[in-house]
């Protein structure tokens, strides 16, 4: 039922409206004037005043035509990865890409996308169906900072799905990990490095001793840690006083988050003690975990979307955080689903028409499906 030349069109559109993370303003408006004209009550919260970005979330909310059905939300955001001003996008052989010299934008304009279409054709269709939300985020790829500065009392929907991940459509991301960063400072005590070493402490080896002793990379099929960013010293002769060190572990699995975590602050403590420096570690975390089971009713209703449109469901635990991991930890059971697009936060990036179809496509039958208990 949907126009697929008319949904081509608007995806063109949005790739061309620059949105990189923190200059969210003109897709903002743009997005507010095509919601409204849905028929959305489209409100923007005040997240932009604690994020400092160009805009804040739109919260829009679309009455139902059916009384006592559930209320459901999905969920996109608005913003880019760099580079992503001046996208200049062409259509070959069943794909839209960038010229090369920019990323595309389909992530997540793509879900967008999806979405304008889903609905605009259930409402051009007079297809019944209960109240839906759009939470429409800015500052997901700067750490999910929209969603988290999001004020949980204006969601207010049953439950949800993200049209926001990689992969073909049909996969539903069921399982997906928390994330924890550990920002370490090493205070060290400088010395000339020739003429008198032994009354330095170094805080390069001070941190490196402490990252030998971590578990790093694949810790198990739930778990994962890394190191990415290290900075320290000022010139070849000076033994370091000062080093920075930032890490972060991710799990599916609270407890194992937390013994990950416990293993790399240890390992910083230790080191420092050991060779008579001093270290302050910032411990937070990101967003928080979710995983639901294929007899819960969010993933229920997505499995039944996808056959509805003709694919395959494939229940997917993933390793990485989307402002489905914020949502669903205020309690709203949310689902994170593939829509497509291939090689994301790249100058390769492109978006399968076929999937942009498909994932329109399931936002009506996600609608569809949602609105009986």
């Amino acid at each position: 039922m949907i126009n697929e030349q008319r949904l081509l069109d608007e995806f063109l559109e949005l790739v061309q409206t620059d949105s990189e993370t923190g200059e969210e303003r003109t897709i903002c408006e743009l997005l507010k004037e095509k919601l409204t004209a849905l028929g959305f009550h489209v409100t923007e919260d005040d997240s932009a005043k604690q994020t400092g970005h160009g805009a804040g979330n739109l919260i829009a909310n679309l009455e139902g035509t059916m009384e006592g059905a559930p209320r459901i939300y999905f969920t996109s955001h608005m913003d880019t990865v760099s580079p992503g001003k001046g996208i200049k996008p062409a259509v070959e052989n069943g794909w839209v890409v960038s010229d090369g010299s920019t990323i595309l934008g389909s992530d997540d304009k793509a879900g967008l996308a999806a979405l304008l279409e889903g609905i605009r054709t259930v409402r051009e269709h007079q297809l019944p169906y209960g109240p839906v939300q759009l939470i429409i985020t800015a500052g997901e790829e700067s750490g999910l900072v929209g969603s988290k500065a999001l004020d949980p009392e204006l969601i207010r929907s049953d439950f949800g799905f993200a049209m926001d991940s990689n992969g073909p459509v049909g996969h539903i991301i069921t399982s997906a990990p928390s994330q924890v960063k550990i920002f370490a400072k090493i205070y060290g005590r400088a010395a000339h490095a020739g003429v008198n070493p032994e009354d330095g402490v170094s805080a390069i080896q001070v941190a490196s001793r402490a990252i030998a002793k971590m578990p790093l990379g694949r810790i198990d099929d739930e778990t994962t840690a890394n190191i990415g960013q290290f900075r320290g010293g000022t010139a070849s002769n000076v033994v370091s006083e000062y080093a920075e060190v930032l890490a972060e572990a991710r799990s599916r699995n609270e407890a194992k988050l937390k013994k990950q975590v416990d293993r790399m602050v240890e390992a910083y403590e230790k080191a420092a003690e050991e060779l008579g420096a001093r270290v302050e570690l910032d411990v937070d975390v990101m967003y928080p975990a979710f995983q639901y089971e294929e007899s819960d009713p969010v993933v229920q209703k997505a499995v039944a979307a996808v056959k509805k449109i003709g694919r395959q469901p494939k229940l997917i635990a993933s390793g990485g955080g989307s402002d489905a991991n914020v949502i669903a930890g205020h309690g709203i059971p949310t689902v994170n689903l593939g829509v497509g697009y291939e090689n994301i936060h790249t100058t390769s990036e492109r978006m399968p028409i076929e999937e942009l179809n498909k994932a329109a496509e399931l936002v009506v039958a996600l609608i569809d499906v949602s609105k009986e208990q």
